[in-house]
């Protein structure tokens, strides 16, 4: 599968399990007579010319993502795939879903959620992590903090006027604590959020999230599991799983990828539905979040950058809500963006035909949203536009100025399987750590090679595939299923059990 990385935030490593580092350091400073050489690696400029070259030869290709070509191991960001391409690059944000009472409310925790699932993109500089092999698998935890402020808009909303206009109040208070809305005749505030003093400018109108905690104080643990299930097209499983908070996520990751010669364009594929997240503690409401097209660009600048410029959904038909999230990729003289404008509106989910912010009546709007997505997004209550409300009244949703990704807790070595991503991939990375990209290259093109003889052996044998830890390779409606073995899995990790004896040998 064609995806794009960030160098620098590929590979959050834990004490269970060797940084690249130290992966590195395993080459000794004195190399044995036999031991391949440490090769220089190319410049950025170099690299890129060789990039350029091998996508040349896929200009008019309708998939490039089904193509599965293979690419030398100096160009490879040395992570595997499904490693990489998860959403929980800030899981505070996600195990705030659904804290709030009001359904508009669990929207826009939704959306703060949305947001933060981009910070490798938005961070880092795009790169190739390695295709993923049928049955490969890849499981983690991550230990984060309940702390993302509460989201109460209630007042704002009754009073049908910005704050600092009418009485009422918007709320910011950890998700642990009171958020009953307070009466004020003279104007509304905004709590000061935990972690933000009183001196801080962003303390009076924020209702975003703080740095995921490296050493959480209370914390709460997300487990992930994903399986890469089809090999044509090229197709992964995931499942989120965090009981404590009565949430999960899953969905197939699937993407197609065109390269005009200019970009390359990246879209969800026909089984990539988006990602459908449940609240369990709100009569199982299902939040569907559809992802836009991105495009890579600036190869021939030789500055590669991910944008966006189309549009994403998120619908709830519990809830009878909808967000129309439309992004820009470009501004005056083509000059990058990074904006979003987006809403919040009632909609019918037995005819859902609103795609266009323009096509959806105002009397049916409830939020407005805008912002720049790599950096800060805000919104507004009620369905004036946003520039018509003074800055005061913007309330930020999230500002990923201060984010990184956060990092993931792995299991340690000795209990992975051979077809865990970090284990198959190993001596590759190993490889490409050391500087050793011939070797690299040789190792990569053997394992590959091993996955064609299994999949020719199938054949002779007239086996068909069939995944471990979920119950289809694809589905239609876009939602996995996991197999007795994929929920022990996850009941095992929640555990901090990493033992799969019993699962698989």
């Amino acid at each position: 599968m064609w995806a794009f990385t960030s160098s620098s935030t590929a590979t959050a490593a834990t004490p269970a399990s060797p940084a690249p580092d130290a992966a590195a350091a395993e080459t000794p400073a004195t190399a044995p007579a036999d031991a391949p050489e440490v090769e220089e690696p190319q410049n950025d400029g170099s690299k890129l010319k060789t990039f350029i070259g091998i996508l040349r030869k896929f200009i008019g290709v309708s998939d490039l993502a089904s193509v599965r070509f293979s690419l030398p191991s100096q160009l490879l960001e040395p992570t595997p795939n499904l490693e990489y391409w998860n959403y929980l690059d800030s899981p505070n944000a996600f195990v705030a879903i659904g804290t709030a009472d009001d359904p508009v409310d669990r929207m826009l925790e939704v959306l703060r959620f949305w947001f933060t699932k981009d910070l490798k993109y938005a961070k880092g500089k795009p790169c190739k992590p390695y295709n993923s092999c049928l049955g490969e698998f890849f499981r983690c935890n991550w230990e984060t903090d309940d702390d993302a402020p509460r989201i109460d808009t209630s007042a704002l909303r009754a009073s049908g006027s910005p704050s600092g206009s009418a009485s009422g109040s918007l709320r910011s208070s950890p998700s642990g604590s009171s958020a009953s809305s307070t009466k004020s005749s003279k104007s509304a505030k905004l709590a000061i959020p935990s972690g933000l003093g009183s001196g801080d400018a962003r303390a009076a109108s924020t209702v975003s999230i703080s740095q995921t905690a490296a050493n959480p104080t209370k914390p709460v643990r997300v487990s992930y599991l994903t399986e890469q299930t089809s090999h044509h097209p090229p197709v992964s499983a995931f499942y989120i799983s965090c009981p404590e908070k009565g949430i999960h996520a899953k969905g197939f990751d699937q993407i197609t990828a065109k390269f005009t010669g200019t970009s390359i364009k990246v879209m969800p594929g026909e089984h990539n539905l988006g990602i459908f997240i449940t609240v369990e503690r709100r009569d199982h409401e299902t939040y569907q979040l559809k992802h836009p097209a991105a495009h890579l660009g600036g190869i021939l600048r030789g500055a590669l950058s991910v944008s966006v410029g189309d549009t994403a959904y998120v619908t709830c038909p519990e809830t009878k809500l909808k967000a129309i999230l439309r992004y820009y990729d470009e501004g005056w003289l083509g000059r990058t963006t990074n904006k979003m404008e987006g809403i919040i509106f009632r909609y019918d989910p037995e005819n859902d035909d609103k795609t266009r912010i323009v096509d959806v009546p105002e009397e049916d709007i409830l939020i407005r949203l805008g912002g720049a997505w790599k950096e800060k997004i805000v919104f507004t209550v009620g369905s004036k536009p946003l520039n018509s409300h003074p800055p005061e009244d913007q309330v930020t949703i999230i500002d990923i100025a201060p984010l990184t990704v956060a990092p993931k807790v792995l299991p340690p070595v000795e209990q992975q399987l051979p077809n865990e991503s970090l284990q198959l991939w190993g001596e590759v990375t190993k490889a490409i750590m050391a500087k050793q990209y011939s070797r690299a290259t040789t190792v990569k093109q053997e394992l590959e090679e091993a996955q064609r003889e299994k999949a020719r052996e199938r054949e002779r044998k007239g086996e068909t595939w069939k995944p471990v830890f979920f119950e289809q390779a694809t589905d239609k409606a876009g939602k996995p299923a996991l197999t007795e073995k994929g929920r022990e899995v996850l009941n095992r990790s929640q555990k901090g059990d990493w033992n799969m004896e019993g699962i698989l040998e």
